[in-house]
């Protein structure tokens, strides 16, 4: 039985506007968004310089303070009298080096007045770079 006698069957169509729209977009984008391998067609020969690379090696200066608030400069002991002597100190182990690298290996249970008066002395002779040494908890 067929019920549709009088309607015309439709039939399907594919439109093919859109689906052009879309590529045209996409090759757009993919146009856009390529980047080239050549960069520029010029071929430049840079001079050439023949030099050493002069490396200096600044030698850090080690401050030992133990609990008992001793210092120690580079490994010898140095009796603690105020402030600006241990800045004379780390001055003359410095050597000629102008702003030298200052370790401070304190002690557990140095007190930390004794930590401030090292920095105190760098901040007097004109050295900004401390650091502190640590050691990892044991587990």
């Amino acid at each position: 039985m067929n019920f549709r006698r009088g309607r015309p069957r439709e039939e399907p169509e594919i439109n093919l506007i859109p689906m052009i729209d879309v590529l045209l977009v996409i090759l757009i984008f993919l146009m856009v968004t390529t980047s080239y391998a050549k960069y520029s067609e010029l071929q430049i020969n840079l001079p050439q310089a023949v030099g050493e690379a002069t490396v200096e090696v600044a030698k850090p200066i080690d401050i030992a303070i133990d609990a008992s608030e001793r210092y120690a400069i580079n490994g010898q002991g140095l009796s603690y009298s105020g402030v600006e002597t241990l800045a004379a100190s780390l001055k003359n182990a410095a050597d000629n080096q102008a702003d030298p690298t200052i370790v401070i290996n304190a002690d557990a249970k140095a007190t930390h007045q004794s930590v401030i008066n090292v920095m105190e002395a760098a901040r007097l002779a004109g050295y900004g770079r401390i650091t502190f040494t640590t050691q990892s908890a044991s587990k």
